[in-house]
């Protein structure tokens, strides 16, 4: 590991997430890359014990450095060495491989506390989160479909939306993690009027972006040609364009999402409005599939994560990618030097 000095580099904290999944294998991978520690100084919040046995199983030349205090303080933080903070009272014994579990639910919850105080109170530019598992949070009881949303609750954040990118696309989600017979009836004015404003707010506070060209993409095959394959362009998403665009916001007019995305690539959009999961993410994982970071618009704190899940089926195999990692890592630490919140180290 290169001895890169860290002075005004971003300090981030890094989540574990749940420690079932492979949350445990990228960081360990992640920190071993040089990338990570030319662009901030890492702080992982997790568990002391998971960290050093998953370090001892990948072999890996980092070796874990506990932190004590409330803010991560302890012995000088650089290259070739891991630094956990663990905010658990009790320390995480072991877990079982690839299974939701309440225990490790209910830990990484205390890990994005604790990285969301750390936030809040200036002691970190940003946070960076490895994947949790839903069903796992459920067990805890804590009942969020995913991290925007507990986000949202912790930080009091009133609208938040989910933006993904990768490669030359960067998309913005009206509805997330619903079943796909339900998008229909979820999509309203005013909610993709909201989806519509944060991606304007995206591209001029994190990316500098002074009159940012939105793509709005229909729900229905050719944007429901007139009411013919359906009526959410006519009944909700031209209307929150109008809106939009009395408020200065240059959004499209609702476009088939097959021609929408391509013209996207090409450098026609700077970032594309999607009504659906899987209407986004299948074209921006086509072009940039392990390479894609997701972000959190709408919060008063930096954050940005993977693009994957805790992947069970790999767990202890060493077959987990931690370049979708990297590149969160990387981003967070542009975000936060663009927003100048780079806290000086002395």
């Amino acid at each position: 590991m290169p001895n890169t000095p860290t002075r005004h580099k971003p300090i981030l904290a890094v989540t574990m997430g749940d420690a079932a999944g492979i949350g445990p294998e990228v960081i360990v991978k992640a920190l071993a890359s040089p990338a990570v520690w030319r662009a901030c100084r890492p702080i992982v919040i997790g568990s002391v014990p998971v960290l050093q046995r998953e370090a001892r199983r990948l072999s890996s030349s980092l070796t874990v450095l506990p932190l004590e205090g409330d803010h991560g303080q302890g012995p000088a933080i650089r290259g070739g060495r891991i630094p956990v903070f663990d905010p658990l009272k009790t320390p995480l014994g072991r877990v079982r491989a690839g299974r939701p579990a309440r225990g490790p639910g209910a830990a990484s919850v205390e890990f994005i506390k604790t990285a969301v105080r750390w936030a809040q109170s200036g002691c970190v530019s940003g946070m960076v989160t490895a994947p949790i598992n839903k069903e796992a949070l459920h067990l805890a009881g804590y009942p969020y479909p995913g991290h925007t949303e507990l986000l949202a609750d912790l930080t009091g954040a009133k609208q938040v939306g989910m933006m993904l990118m990768g490669g030359p696309l960067k998309i913005l989600f009206v509805t997330t993690h619903l079943a796909l017979r339900d998008v229909p009836g979820a999509l309203t004015t005013p909610r993709v009027l909201q989806a519509i404003r944060l991606a304007h707010r995206a591209m001029k506070d994190y990316f500098r972006i002074p009159r940012p060209q939105i793509g709005v993409a229909a729900l229905n095959p050719h944007a429901g040609e007139h009411g013919l394959f359906g009526s959410e362009e006519q009944d909700c998403i031209a209307p929150a364009v109008r809106l939009a665009r009395r408020a200065r916001i240059h959004a499209s007019e609702p476009l088939p999402a097959d021609t929408l995305f391509g013209a996207a690539v090409r450098g026609a959009y700077d970032v594309v409005v999607a009504m659906y999961h899987d209407q986004g993410l299948i074209p921006l994982k086509t072009v940039a599939f392990g390479r894609c970071v997701n972000v959190t618009v709408g919060l008063p704190i930096i954050r940005t994560s993977v693009d994957h899940g805790t992947a069970y089926d790999i767990v202890g195999k060493g077959k987990a990618d931690p370049q979708s990692l990297v590149e969160a890592i990387k981003l967070a630490s542009q975000l936060s030097a663009a927003r100048g919140r780079v806290r000086k180290i002395s």
